[in-house]
């Protein structure tokens, strides 16, 4: 009998169906509060007003431009342009970053810079060139040679830049 009264007790009304119950009223009484979307802007052309000027799509303009970045290259052209009809030198074909500068001497008052390359030594005076980037020595000191290099840029014009091969100390 005990068993026939839990069982009819638990085919009734559950507390779970009042709580779907309510969810779905507030559902439905629940609205979301949306702005209005503004309204787009009139578009509204102005009247060119510089009709003196140059047009900028003019085949003039065009003319200018080329004539100005011509002569632009024209004087990049005359950093590298000495460069390329001059001899080279046996320590051009070499990158710089394998050569290393192993000390430095001092002959007829002039100073020499001593660099080794693989396993050879070269003499390094003023106005030698070194590395593949047209690099000129132009100071020697005790500890580093100086060099300007002549590179291109991102844009691929030629510039002047300094670069210095420092004094490397064998480690023990």
């Amino acid at each position: 009998m005990l068993a026939l009264v839990i069982s009819l007790a638990g085919c009734g009304a559950s507390r779970e169906d009042d709580i779907r119950q309510w969810m779905v009223e507030e559902r439905n009484q629940t609205r979301p509060k949306v702005a209005p979307l503004p309204a787009p802007k009139q578009f509204k052309p102005e009247a060119y007003t510089n009709s003196s000027a140059m047009e900028p799509f003019s085949n003039q303009k065009l003319t200018q431009a080329l004539q100005r970045d011509s002569s632009q290259s024209a004087s990049n052209g005359a950093l590298v342009a000495p460069e390329l009809k001059r001899r080279k030198e046996s320590l051009e074909v070499m990158p710089l970053d394998t050569m290393s500068l192993v000390g430095s001497i001092s002959k007829a008052g002039q100073p020499v810079a001593l660099v080794k390359v693989d396993s050879l030594l070269y003499q390094v005076k003023l106005g030698n060139y070194l590395g593949q980037n047209y690099g000129k020595v132009t100071k020697i000191t005790e500890t580093e040679i100086t060099l300007r290099e002549i590179v291109q840029d991102a844009v691929g014009e030629w510039i002047e830049r300094v670069a210095t091969l420092q004094l490397q100390e064998k480690s023990k």
